[in-house]
């Protein structure tokens, strides 16, 4: 607990501190913002992999759907043949699950700092301050002029629920071939919305308002790995035909 504590969550304490007493002028709300762009430019290489990984996956998926049927009655020969598509494709299946490991440790510190200072009756955490950042005594939850961090916010909820059906649909496959994994995709694109309203709901809008931002930069990223390159293909390919 104490490297957890050392590693991840006083870093992270720290900076939002810093931020909330320099460049956001002591607006919670904006301090947020500037912690969720950091901390996603930080992550970036990682998250940058796991959506390529992803997104890989789920262009083969319609060739793994079809050694499962072949080799249905067969299953020692199944799986040598699935990965022998892997090392076809040059794909790693774990490639998407691994990035994702490695981000839970800043995921869970940031929950911790804004649960801990954010719920009723919280006090300031002030020994776990740096010596070089200024104790503020206090963080004001209002944000914004009009949002109060520190309680629960439905619209807030909703609307990270949405952001969170968009970043979905992103990556959903394009392929018209119904499977076990198309039909588990499409599940998962509106109980997970469906969950982040449920969760954000309880929490304090604080937690809710990272959310949101965090998921609105996911989107921003995968149109940065997705979009910008197949926009940039079909540019070249009209190019090509002329």
């Amino acid at each position: 607990m104490n490297i957890f504590f050392t590693i991840f969550y006083q870093p992270i304490f720290n900076l939002l501190v810093f931020l909330y007493n320099t460049i956001s002028w002591q607006d919670l709300g904006v301090a947020i913002v500037f912690l969720t762009i950091i901390v996603r430019l930080i992550l970036y290489p990682l998250s940058k992999q796991a959506i390529k990984s992803q997104k890989s996956l789920q262009t083969i998926q319609p060739e793994i759907e079809a050694i499962k049927e072949k080799y249905k009655d067969e299953k020692e020969k199944m799986g040598p043949e699935i990965m022998a598509l892997y090392k076809e494709k040059k794909i790693n299946p774990f490639g998407s699950c691994l990035p994702m490991l490695v981000q839970l440790p800043f995921l869970f510190a940031i929950y911790r700092v804004f649960f801990n200072e954010l719920k009723e009756g919280a006090i300031f955490d002030s020994a776990s301050l740096y010596s070089f950042v200024a104790n503020p005594m206090t963080l004001e939850p209002i944000a914004f002029g009009f949002l109060n961090l520190a309680d629960k916010s439905i619209p807030l909820a909703v609307l990270a629920g949405g952001a969170q059906f968009w970043q979905s649909k992103m990556m959903m496959s394009k392929s018209k071939s119904k499977n076990a994994a198309s039909a588990m995709q499409n599940q998962m694109t509106y109980f997970l919305p469906i969950i982040t309203i449920l969760i954000g709901s309880r929490f304090p809008a604080g937690l809710t308002l990272y959310w949101l931002l965090t998921t609105l930069f996911s989107i921003f990223q995968q149109y940065m790995v997705l979009g910008f390159k197949k926009k940039k293909k079909n540019e070249v390919e009209v190019v090509d035909t002329k």
